[in-house]
């Protein structure tokens, strides 16, 4: 892997910009739309462009092999899950509190992995991260301007979501050697087979009557902060590794807070500057001492 270059950096940034962006369209998507229905459409357009690359890179997609069955349970745990619940719990929470919470992932990450790796144990530095991250949350929850008895549970949803995202970093590593185009790919292809009956039996998308802009933030994030986040993840990999791409977690809240302030007009108080302050340097040590598997 070489040494970051000057566009390495703006293609990473620009990747944060794009994540951090989704969740207030998320918001706006879930006005009209509901979120099997948003989660389908999402990765129905990365799904599209996946199997574009791996056809165009001559890349074998695994996901209806005799070994189909880990694919379909990430499928599941790394994209199905997260995505509805992230749907449901932004729906009632603010866009930028979303990104804040979804930004703990490598925290729940990295003690799921030191039961679940062999490498990936926590020793002091990491757990003062783990602890400084929880801090930051609980500190978050504080806030009863934010976080009240209106949307308490769908705060705790969208943890949930980070949490199933945690889940299927592990899983995957169990199937890494089949080839991160090859792996996503097939994951998203599943996660769509179950995410298509569950938006037509619960939701009937057909009947709704979504407004334009909902419409164009659904459209937002199936193209941009799916299909092309995804494809820019790919090259961020492919040419920096692992730990490079990791960084963006740091990007992600600070963008998120940026756009649901400037866009959304959602209240950002002191307690929220504190605990994404805190959060983040808790995120910092952990990935510090981490060696970049999960």
């Amino acid at each position: 892997m070489r040494e970051a270059k000057t566009v390495d950096v703006l293609l990473l940034l620009f990747l944060g910009l794009i994540w951090g962006s989704s969740f207030f369209n998320i918001k706006i998507a879930s006005y009209s739309y509901e979120p099997f229905t948003l989660a389908f459409v999402r990765v129905f357009f990365a799904c599209c462009l996946l199997i574009f690359l791996c056809f165009y890179k001559k890349i074998k997609i695994e996901a209806f092999s005799k070994n189909w069955k880990p694919y379909a349970v990430i499928g599941i745990c790394n994209i199905t899950v997260p995505f509805v619940l992230i749907a449901i719990g932004t729906s009632k929470i603010n866009s930028y509190l979303a990104a804040i919470l979804m930004s703990t992932t490598p925290i729940s990450g990295s003690i799921l992995a030191h039961f679940f790796t062999k490498n990936e144990k926590i020793k002091f530095l990491k757990s003062i991260g783990i602890i400084m991250g929880f801090c930051g949350v609980i500190f978050l929850f504080m806030d009863k301007i934010i976080i009240n008895e209106n949307n308490y549970y769908f705060a705790l949803i969208t943890i949930l979501g980070s949490t199933f995202y945690s889940i299927g970093g592990i899983l995957t590593l169990k199937v890494k050697h089949k080839g991160n185009v090859n792996v996503t790919t097939s994951t998203t292809i599943w996660s769509l087979i179950f995410l298509l009956p569950l938006s037509v039996l619960f939701e009937q998308p057909w009947s709704s009557s979504p407004t334009l802009e909902s419409t164009l933030s659904l459209l937002y994030l199936g193209v941009v902060a799916t299909g092309l986040a995804w494809l820019i993840r790919f090259r961020i990999l492919a040419v920096n590794g692992l730990v490079f791409q990791t960084q963006v977690a740091y990007l992600i809240p600070i963008f998120g807070v940026f756009f649901g302030y400037f866009i959304m007009d959602e209240i950002i108080t002191w307690r929220v500057i504190i605990s994404l302050i805190i959060i983040i340097f808790g995120i910092y040590l952990v990935k510090k001492n981490n060696k970049g598997e999960v």
